[in-house]
C-alpha cells in the first residue's frame, strides 16, 4: 500500500467517490417487475465507453467507464490533486427496498466488484462495502465477509433505511460490529424526504434533496444518542453534512430550552456534532469555512462525488480558495482521512 506523508505530499485522499459495475448478473429472483439493476450500452461521441443504468426498464443515469475502470480512474487522480480515493457503490444500488433474497446476492456482487477494482489499483483505491441493512443480521454477516474476506475497509450506508433514520437504536447491533471490526461508516444521501415539495427537474433530488436528507440523518445520530451508545464509532456524512450546520444552532438552543431534549441528550448537540466526520463537498469557500468553524478542522475530509457529472473536479483547489493555512489544508487533504479510515487502510502519516 502506498503511504501518504503529512510533509510535502500535496496529495489528497478523496473519501467520497463512486463506482458502478459495467454489467450486472441476470436477475434470477421471483419478484416481477423487480428493481434489480442492469446496464445497456450508450456509446459516446468522444470515444469513451458509457453505460445506461436501468431500473424496471427505465433509464436512471448514464455513467462513464471511470465507474468501473481502475486505469481510467487512476489516470484522473493527479489532475485532481489526489493520491488515493475511497470508492463506494452508487447509493441507488444499496437496495434496501429489495426483498432480502434479492438484496443479498446483489450486494455481494457489488462488494466483489469493489474489491476487484481496488485490487487493480496498486493501493490507490480503497473500498467501502454495501450491506443489506433492511435486515440487521444479514448486514452484519455481509460486513464481516466484505471486511475479512474481500478486504474492504469500511461501509457505506444510506441516509435512511426505507425511511428509518440511521440513528435509530434498531441498528445498534450493526454499529457495535463496526466498532469491533474497527470499520468506519460513510453515510450518503439516499431517497430523500420532501421531494414532493420541490418544483423543477429530477436533478433537484441531488441538488436540494440530498443535503436535506443527509442533514436529517446526521441530526438523528445526535438526537438518537448513537455516539453515547457507541463512542468509538467513526461515522462520516456526505455533502458537508448537508443542512446540519444550519440546523445545529437551533437544535442546541432547543436543548437549552426544552427539558425533554436536555433529559434525552447528556451533552450539547454542538459538542456531539464535533465527534462526527464530514466531507468538504460544498462547492463554496465561505461555506467550507463555516463548516470548519462549526465542526472543527479535525472533522472534515475531501470528497468529490467522482466520476458523476455533478462532482468536484478541483478538491485541493477549493482548500486554497478558502484561504486556509497550511496545517488546516493538510488536515482536510489527508490527515483527517487517515484518522477516519483507521489502521486498516494501510495509509501512514509521517
Amino acid at each position: 500500500m502506498k503511504n501518504i506523508h503529512t510533509v510535502g505530499c500535496g496529495c489528497g485522499v478523496d473519501i467520497h467517490a463512486h463506482l458502478v459495475p459495467e454489467n450486472f448478473p441476470r436477475y434470477l429472483g421471483a419478484t416481477s417487475p423487480s428493481p434489480w439493476p442492469y446496464t445497456e450500452a450508450a456509446p459516446d461521441a468522444k470515444g469513451m465507453c458509457h453505460r445506461q443504468v436501468m431500473f424496471n426498464g427505465k433509464h436512471y443515469r448514464t455513467v462513464s467507464e471511470q465507474c468501473w475502470s481502475a486505469k481510467r480512474r487512476i489516470a484522473d487522480l493527479p489532475e485532481m490533486g489526489l493520491s488515493h480515493q475511497v470508492i463506494s457503490p452508487m447509493p441507488e444500488l444499496l437496495s434496501y427496498w429489495l426483498n432480502l433474497s434479492d438484496a443479498q446476492p446483489l450486494v455481494r456482487y457489488l462488494n466483489e466488484q469493489t474489491s476487484a477494482l481496488c485490487a487493480e489499483s496498486d493501493g490507490r483505491l480503497l473500498g467501502l462495502a454495501a450491506v443489506p441493512l433492511q435486515n440487521v443480521d444479514a448486514a452484519i454477516l455481509e460486513l464481516r465477509h466484505a471486511h475479512e474476506k474481500l478486504g474492504l475497509l469500511g461501509v457505506e450506508l444510506g441516509s435512511n433505511i426505507n425511511g428509518t433514520p440511521i440513528g435509530d437504536a434498531k441498528f445498534d447491533a450493526f454499529y457495535e460490529v463496526c466498532v469491533a471490526l474497527d470499520v468506519p461508516v460513510f453515510v450518503h444521501a439516499l431517497k430523500p424526504a420532501g421531494m414532493d415539495r420541490l418544483i423543477g427537474p429530477p436533478a433537484l433530488e441531488q441538488v436540494l434533496g440530498y443535503p436535506t436528507d443527509v442533514g436529517l440523518a446526521a441530526a438523528s445520530v445526535i438526537t438518537g444518542g448513537l455516539m453515547q451508545r457507541h463512542p468509538l464509532l467513526r461515522i462520516a456524512f456526505s455533502h458537508g453534512g448537508g443542512t446540519l450546520a444550519s440546523l445545529l444552532p437551533r437544535l442546541t438552543q432547543g436543548w437549552k430550552t426544552f427539558p425533554a431534549l436536555a433529559d434525552r441528550l447528556p451533552e450539547s448537540p454542538a459538542e456531539t456534532a464535533k465527534r462526527l466526520y464530514f466531507d468538504a463537498l460544498v462547492y463554496d469557500p465561505s461555506t467550507l469555512r463555516h463548516l470548519i468553524q462549526t465542526f472543527g478542522a479535525s472533522q472534515l475530509m475531501l470528497g468529490t462525488d467522482y466520476p458523476f457529472n455533478f462532482h468536484e473536479p478541483r478538491p485541493m483547489g477549493r482548500l486554497s480558495e478558502a484561504g486556509l493555512d497550511q496545517p488546516t489544508q493538510d488536515a482536510l487533504a489527508f490527515n483527517n482521512a487517515l484518522r477516519f479510515l483507521g489502521n486498516g487502510a494501510g495509509l501512514n502519516a509521517a
